[in-house]
This record gives structure tokens, C-alpha cells and sequence, in this order.
């Protein structure tokens, strides 16, 4: 019996609008598991791989038309526009409801509707947030018990009155034309239809724990971000905690799981994991920014993923994981490309067609096997590098805050702001140049905001004015910097190994934190100096070094050109401050006197 009157009185309503054949409330039990992969299995859901060589994992194929989140389908739901801002879709609450609510008529029809209970955090910490998604997707449902804590204790800690954030999806007809992801932030609610893809029907992840989780830390006074969340100890065996934000395609999660070369192992430095993709951030009675994630599992891209790029990820999915859309093997196998691994003789390619090692496609070209985005999903306790204080209801201490793009002239390898108002101009004018695998123009620079401009669920230049804000309220704010991992020599090569000697980089950017080191101010921020950074055992062009750490004028007077027309888009929501940061760098750039 559901305690909750109104969780029972709104899910007989959707019922009523999505007219399923049954109701079953999920209760997180394993026995409740095994009869779902078996119901998921028989019905050809999901296809159980080999148990000696992949235990435990289930393959998936999406739609054809449904393979990664859908931005231009995917709106903010406020009575006034201008609060959902310039940088997303917008659409009343009315016309969403209405809109989405013919489709969800009767989309259930012969259907079992999947009642989820779930919690976003350590379930019964202040951190943590409470959902219930409704769902006709087994897919979903076994995913949810993967990336967040879900079932009876959810329903246990939501009690008879708690608030909790209404979640409606239904696969419908997998029509794109047919398909909305909606967010009702005013309401707690998010409506996803259309679509089978995770990104869009996972609604705890980006829908819940970004888009309205912003939402709601504005109003309540913490923070909602896409970071990962890293621990880090020093030789001296104490771990100090960063969070950082970076675009697709500039390796996060490669860096939350990062593993130090030899020589740092050798003398005691270790890199620990505790979250690869969010983080909630508070201020404790400490002062200091405190933060979680609030994600039990990882939603990764698969192609790339090898035992070079990220041996932990690869340790990871290897047991209880469910794969989307990559190479099936004949014999209940997985690959995709950049795996590094022996790929099968025969199998089929993310749409189901024939495929094997060699195969020219009808361009001409070889043909890809798995999906670009293709994606795993997998627990986060079985990564080996998982933080020991992962899951905690404290949270970790936010000691530096890391912002990162990929750029291959203009960016200096690493450079720390000059306070915490400036930090947050360098979070708020973060862009990235387009490679040949994204869509549109190579080279061209996207602007991405703190990484929040697909989930910001507000206004941005809001978002701005409350980053602002939480700095002011802390006695010790996290130092902040940005890196870049992708400078290019002339001849367009990487002049940094990245990887792995990423932690050359994070020890300096500790060692800064605790003023054991000086730096050079430049017009950006302070950079290293060459002999700050460790760079034994590293074998680098001549030069390279220097190229890494240069910053150059007139590129720069450039970028705040672009960075002015990014700014004006907010027209005066924009804070004062941000107008001030930026005729600051133009001061320095001796542009104005």
C-alpha cells in the first residue's frame, strides 16, 4: 500500500491518460531483477551476451531515428519565456501539456507502465532528491536500477508528503515527429515521449539531475552541475577533491578514471573516482563547497573506450553491463571501434545488418560496426578506481574546480583564474572547437558554458548571477582553472601526450592550491612557470613546452571579439559582472585604457 496520496492519485491519472494494460510498482529486489531480464530477454528487449565472457550483460539496439538525445526536440516549460533564456527551446507549460499529452493518449495501450521510485543521491541525504518515473520501456526500467537507488527505500524515505518530481515516459510509436522531451520546472514534473534513447528516457540522469535539479539549486541555494568529481592523493598520502567541466569529445570521463603513468604510481599518486558526469555542490557549515554525485552508475560512449585510453572503464564493463547500440558478435560478444580488441569474425552492426572486419560500406569507405554514441551502462561499484567516499551523504571537499575545451591554437595548456568572479567569466565564455566527428563546420568554435548549455533548465545569464553568488558565500572557494589537453604545433599535432600525464597538470594545479608554488601573470591568468611543472620522463619536441604555455596577444584580442557577441545574446539579464571581467581582459590586452 503507497503511503503517498498524491504519488497513487497522480499515477492512476497518467494510467487514466496512458491507459497501459497493468501497473507494477518497481521494488528493487534482485528477484524482481532476474524476472525483468528474463521478461526483457524472451521478448527480445535485450539479448543476454556470453556469461563467461561478458556476465551479467544484456545488449540493446534503439531506433534507427532514435540514437542520442534530441536538443531540438527537448524544451524548457516556463509561463515566461525569457526565464528558460535565449540558449534553449522554449514552450509554455499549456502548449506542452498539450502537445505532449494527444501523444501519451492511450500510448501504453497493451503495455505494462513501470512504476519507478527513485533517488538521485544517497538515499536520506540533504544532497539528494527524490523521483518517480512512470515508463513502458524495460529497457528503462533495468537501466534506473543501474545508474540510481530505486524501489521500496526510495518509497520508505519519500514517506507520506515528501516532494517528489513527477516523471512521465512512454516509448509511443518511436515516431520522431512524434517525440518531445519537455521539462516543467515551475511544475517538478518532465514528460519524454517518442524516444527509446537514454539520454532522453533516463529521466533521473540529465532531465532530473541537470535541467531541473538547476532549476531547483538556484532557489535553493546550491549547485547542479556536468562535472565529474575526482580525488586525487598526494605522496604525502592526503587526497584533495576537483571538480571539472568539459564539452563532449575533451575526455572527461577519460580523466575522472584517470591512471597515473609509473612514475607517479611510484611515488604514491593515485587518482580516485567519484563521479564522471554530475556533481551537486553545497556550502557546509564549513563554508566550503562540498559535493556528490548523485548517480550510482555510468552512461558511457562506448568507441574509444581500450585499455590505452581508459583501462578502468574497460575494467568496469565488463560484468552487469548493458550495451547499446555497438558491434554483437556471433557468439554473444560486443566491440566497437577504438576498442583495441580483436574484433569478431562475424556479427552484426548496430542496426541488426551483417558486419564483419574489413567490410566497405556503399560509400566506399569502411564500413563503422557500432555506433558513433553508442553507449554502455554499467555499475559504478564495480569501477576500480571508485572512491572509497563515493556515496557518502557528506559529500567530498571541492578544493579546484577545472574547466576545459578543446582548442588548438588559442588555450594554454592550464591557467588559474584570478578570483572567483573572474573563474566564473572563463566557466561562462568556455568554447570548443568542432572536430571532423560532430556536426558542422571543423574548427568552429562553440561556445558551452560551464558545459551546461544543452542542461542549464533556466535562464543562463541567471545561472551566471548565482555562480556569482555561491562564490560570495564561501569563506574558501575553490581555485579555479581551465585546461587544454588538445594545442596543436603547426603541422596540426598534439604538442601534450594527454592521458594519463594529465596528473602533471593536477599537481600543479594542487600545488597552487596550497600556495606551494608561484606562476607567471599573463593577460588570461596566471600560467606555470616551465620549471613548475614535472615533466621528467617525458619525451617532448623541443620547444613544445613553451608553445604549451604561450599566450598570444592578438589571438586573444580576437576571442574577446567573440566572446563580446556571446555575451550580448543575454541582452541586460546578463550580471554587471560579467561586462566587468571582460572590459578587465580587454584592459589587460591593452585594448582599452
Amino acid at each position: 500500500m503507497v503511503r503517498h496520496q498524491e504519488l497513487q492519485l497522480w499515477v492512476e491519472e497518467m494510467a487514466a491518460m496512458c491507459k497501459p494494460e497493468r501497473i507494477v510498482w518497481i521494488n528493487g529486489s534482485e528477484e524482481e531483477h532476474q524476472r525483468l531480464t528474463a521478461e526483457a530477454i524472451s521478448s527480445g528487449e535485450v539479448i543476454q551476451l556470453d556469461s563467461e565472457k561478458w556476465p551479467g550483460c544484456l545488449y540493446h539496439r534503439t531506433a534507427l531515428n532514435d540514437v542520442a538525445r534530441t536538443e531540438d526536440l527537448t524544451f524548457i516549460c516556463t509561463t515566461l519565456k525569457d526565464d528558460a533564456g535565449p540558449t534553449n527551446n522554449w514552450m509554455s507549460p499549456e502548449e506542452g501539456y498539450r502537445r505532449a499529452g494527444e501523444i501519451f493518449e492511450g500510448a501504453m495501450r497493451g503495455r505494462t507502465m513501470y512504476v519507478i521510485p527513485f533517488c538521485m543521491g544517497p538515499v536520506g541525504s540533504p544532497f539528494s532528491k527524490i523521483g518517480v518515473e512512470l515508463t513502458d520501456s524495460i529497457y528503462v526500467v533495468l537501466n534506473m536500477r543501474i545508474m540510481c537507488n530505486i524501489g521500496d527505500e526510495v518509497l520508505e524515505q519519500l514517506g507520506a508528503g515528501g516532494e517528489f518530481t513527477k516523471c512521465l515516459h512512454s516509448k509511443a510509436e518511436l515516431d520522431i515527429k512524434k517525440r518531445l522531451i519537455l521539462h516543467f520546472p515551475e511544475d517538478n514534473a518532465i514528460w519524454s515521449v517518442g524516444s527509446g534513447y537514454g539520454g532522453n528516457v533516463l529521466l533521473g540522469k540529465k532531465c532530473l539531475a541537470l535541467r531541473i535539479a538547476s532549476h531547483v539549486a538556484r532557489r535553493e541555494g546550491w549547485m547542479a552541475e556536468h562535472m565529474l568529481i575526482m580525488g586525487v592523493q598526494r605522496p604525502d598520502g592526503h587526497i584533495y577533491y576537483i571538480a571539472g567541466a568539459f564539452p563532449s569529445a575533451c575526455g572527461k570521463t577519460n580523466l575522472a578514471m584517470l591512471v597515473p603513468p609509473e612514475g607517479y604510481r611510484a611515488k604514491g599518486w593515485k587518482v580516485f573516482t567519484v563521479g564522471d558526469d554530475i556533481a551537486w555542490m553545497r556550502i557546509d557549515t564549513d563554508r566550503r563547497l562540498w559535493a556528490v554525485n548523485p548517480e550510482t552508475g555510468f552512461f558511457g560512449v562506448a568507441p574509444g573506450t581500450s585499455k590505452n585510453t581508459n583501462p578502468n572503464a574497460l575494467e568496469t564493463i565488463r560484468r552487469n553491463t548493458i550495451f547499446t547500440n555497438v558491434v554483437l558478435g556471433k557468439g554473444g560478444t560486443v566491440w566497437w571501434e577504438g576498442m583495441e580488441e580483436e574484433p569478431p569474425a562475424e556479427g552484426r552492426d548496430w542496426q541488426g545488418r551483417p558486419w564483419k572486419p574489413g567490410l566497405i560500406g556503399e560509400d566506399g569507405k569502411p564500413a563503422v560496426g557500432a555506433h558513433p554514441n553508442s553507449r554502455f551502462t554499467a555499475p559504478f561499484s564495480q569501477c576500480p578506481s571508485r572512491s572509497a567516499r563515493a556515496g557518502d551523504h557528506h559529500g567530498v571537499p571541492i578544493s579546484a574546480i577545472i574547466f576545459g575545451g578543446r582548442r588548438a591554437r588559442l588555450t594554454p595548456l592550464v591557467y588559474e583564474a584570478q578570483s572567483w568572479g573572474h573563474g566564473v567569466y572563463i566557466g561562462a565564455t568556455m568554447a570548443s572547437e568542432r572536430t571532423a566527428a560532430q556536426f558542422g563546420k571543423q574548427g568552429e568554435v562553440r561556445r558551452d558554458p560551464m558545459a551546461m548549455l544543452p542542461f542549464c533548465g533556466y535562464n543562463m545569464a541567471d545561472y551566471f548571477e548565482h555562480w556569482l553568488r555561491m562564490g560570495v558565500r564561501m569563506t574558501r572557494p575553490p581555485r579555479i582553472f581551465n585546461v587544454n589537453w588538445f594545442r596543436t604545433d603547426e603541422d596540426g599535432s598534439f604538442l601534450w601526450p594527454g592521458f594519463g600525464e594529465n596528473i602533471r597538470v593536477l599537481d600543479w594545479i594542487l600545488a597552487r592550491c596550497l600556495n606551494e608554488v608561484e606562476a607567471e601573470k599573463t593577460a588570461i591568468g596566471w600560467v606555470p612557470r616551465k620549471e613548475d611543472l614535472n615533466l621528467e620522463g617525458l619525451d617532448m619536441a623541443p620547444g613544445a613546452i613553451d608553445e604549451l604555455l604561450s599566450v598570444n596577444k592578438e589571438e586573444w584580442i580576437a576571442e574577446a571579439g567573440l566572446i563580446a557577441e556571446h555575451f550580448k545574446q543575454f541582452d541586460d539579464r546578463i550580471p554587471h559582472e560579467m561586462w566587468a571581467q571582460h572590459e578587465a581582459l580587454l584592459r589587460r590586452l591593452d585594448l582599452i585604457g
